[in-house]
């Protein structure tokens, strides 16, 4: 369990709603078809009727989701013409886009290894061959386990001038 540590500790002096990080992240991209279309563009999909095809959504919350998702910054659509056809947008990861694929791939591993499935999957590690995983390191690079994961505040720095 993570600790909450300074003013966060008094649980009944504040209130996460409207700020917690979780809650705006689950805003942008807490719905079951957000989830599968992140996954499918780090597998590579750009295309539209791909994404629906590959999701199982209607083209129309394929539409709606990729419109959020584009508002968010985690996809920018990129206009792209096969020969003899009208110009189309392709829809490719940002850098945010990319910043959230370990939430994906932490997604990933929990329902592989705690939901009834009899997947062959698994993440790996292309240059060795082994099993990869998805962990929290703190900034020196050491491994933190959940037991000793702290949430705290920081103070915001004031903009020059000020």
């Amino acid at each position: 369990m993570a600790v909450l540590l300074g003013p966060l500790a008094d649980r009944d002096a504040w209130s996460a709603i409207g700020e917690c990080p979780i809650e705006k992240t689950m805003a942008v991209a807490g719905t079951k078809s957000a989830m599968l279309i992140m996954r499918e563009a780090y597998y590579g999909t750009t295309r539209f009727d791909d994404f629906a095809r590959r999701v199982g959504i209607t083209k129309a919350a394929t539409s709606a989701r990729l419109s959020e998702l584009v508002s968010a910054g985690m996809l920018q659509k990129r206009p792209y013409q096969e020969p003899g056809q009208r110009v189309r947008d392709e829809y490719v990861l940002t850098d945010a886009g990319r910043d959230f694929m370990p939430v994906v791939w932490a997604m990933f591993e929990w329902g592989r290894n705690h939901l009834p499935n009899n997947t062959r999957l698994r993440l790996t590690h292309l240059d060795c061959g082994a099993d990869a995983s998805v962990e929290i390191r703190c900034e020196k690079g050491h491994s933190v386990p959940p037991d000793e994961l702290g949430v705290r505040v920081v103070r915001r720095s004031r903009p020059e001038g000020q």
